[in-house]
């Protein structure tokens, strides 16, 4: 299993404690992870399509940021815009895509959702990516020819 995870750094802290959770999941079952990172969380879209034009074979991708919500609407567009985007990867490419952004409206909800020993979102993502790949190659194999 080769796995990308995207990490937005915006909010390093929080991003680092995502990652974590992420790598422990994809490490339990041997995953071969790669690692790269992008600005924020309107990029994550970005990277997934620009690897999946490159050379290289993913079976999956891993998805990682933290948008808080601020003063302006700009909140909204990052969330609904970054989530649409991965959306229609996994569904236009059939890509496997794992959305840990997590979207939250301060930095203690933001901490309770990243932190591995707490709701571990980047673990979440990760393990959701693992499933993901073993029913879709449950729905690629063709079952054996019934013997007459």
């Amino acid at each position: 299993m080769n796995i990308l995870i995207i990490e937005a750094r915006y909010y390093e802290d929080i991003s680092d404690s995502l990652l974590e959770g992420a790598v422990a999941a994809l490490q339990k079952v041997g995953a071969k992870i790669t690692k790269l990172t992008v600005p924020g969380a309107l990029e994550i879209p970005h990277a997934i399509a620009y690897a999946e034009a490159g050379e290289r074979d993913y079976d999956g991708y891993v998805g990682l940021g933290c948008v808080i919500r601020g003063e302006t609407t700009h909140y909204d567009y990052v969330c609904g815009e970054s989530a649409r985007a991965l959306m229609d990867l996994a569904i236009d490419k059939c890509l496997v895509i794992g959305n840990g952004i997590i979207t939250v409206e301060n930095e203690e909800q933001a901490w309770a959702r990243a932190k591995v020993d707490q709701k571990d979102k980047g673990g979440f993502a990760a393990n959701a990516v693992i499933k993901m790949i073993n029913v879709r190659k449950a729905l690629a194999e063709k079952p054996a020819e019934k013997k007459t």
